[in-house]
């Protein structure tokens, strides 16, 4: 594993065996380990999940997919928390080079889960903005030799058209916000992507409730504050019932998000 800016020997410790297993499993097909999100913004503690990308020379072959399940399952269970909270995608270089108008669903492990599935999740310009400009190698070139530059205006139309569809589906009861996780994490990532389009870069859950807190109506100020609270023990949190006002209140402002970033 390459030196990096981490500075935690637990985590590293983590990350050097999933970068040595995956060095085992897929000998030449593994170009790239990049650490992503707010670890590679420099803006993590110890509510953060550990964001990866893992890019391959080619397609992954389906035969090394069940090594690739134990692993996981293997990695999960060392005995740090940190081993529960990975997330990230496995991309090929042709794919991850630049937009995917299609979509294509990648192998994919959700923050505690122990098992890849397919998802289109990691399959945006968020997350290629976020390695390509700030991503930590922890093995291979640097993520500007894969990842071309991507245009401002295409990564703002992207974030305007995942508030908007991510609001439809809070309005079709597709995604809940009765659990306090929910509800807490829907207020910090519409105050991240208001930022973003501000700014046309990616900033941390940290930079974006700062931000919102100096830019919006004072009215937001308290629910804004409260969900950034609300962050530590998030399995915890998952589990418990938001405040029902809250909930209301959390709707209101992602209608008020949505008034500012029309599409």
């Amino acid at each position: 594993m390459q030196p990096n800016r981490i500075n935690h020997p637990e985590l590293e410790a983590v990350l050097a065996s999933l970068v040595e297993q995956l060095q085992n499993i897929l000998g030449n097909q593994l170009l790239a380990v990049y650490l992503s999100g707010s670890i590679a913004l420099s803006d993590w503690d110890d509510a953060s999940d550990v964001d990866f990308m893992v890019v391959l020379k080619d397609e992954l072959d389906s035969t090394q997919l069940p090594a690739l399940q134990a692993l996981h399952a293997a990695i999960y269970g060392l005995p740090s928390p940190w081993a529960q909270h990975l997330e990230g995608s496995y991309i090929s270089q042709a794919l991850v080079r630049r937009a995917d108008p299609n979509k294509t669903s990648l192998w994919y492990l959700d923050n505690g889960s122990s098992q890849l599935i397919l998802s289109t999740h990691d399959n945006e310009l968020v997350m290629r903005w976020t390695v390509r400009e700030c991503g930590i190698a922890l093995v291979g070139p640097p993520a500007t030799n894969l990842i071309d530059p991507i245009d401002p205006a295409e990564l703002r139309q992207e974030i305007r058209n995942t508030m908007h569809d991510w609001a439809g589906e809070m309005q079709a009861g597709m995604y809940q916000i009765t659990n306090q996780w929910a509800q807490a994490f829907t207020v910090i990532s519409y105050c991240r992507m208001l930022q973003s389009l501000a700014t046309g870069r990616i900033h941390s859950k940290r930079a974006g409730v700062e931000w919102a807190l100096a830019k919006l109506a004072p009215k937001w100020h308290p629910l804004i504050e409260e969900a950034w609270a609300n962050r530590p023990n998030p399995s915890l949190k998952y589990r418990t019932a938001a405040d029902p006002g809250l909930v209301a209140e959390t709707l209101d402002f992602v209608r008020a998000c949505l008034a500012r970033a029309p599409r």
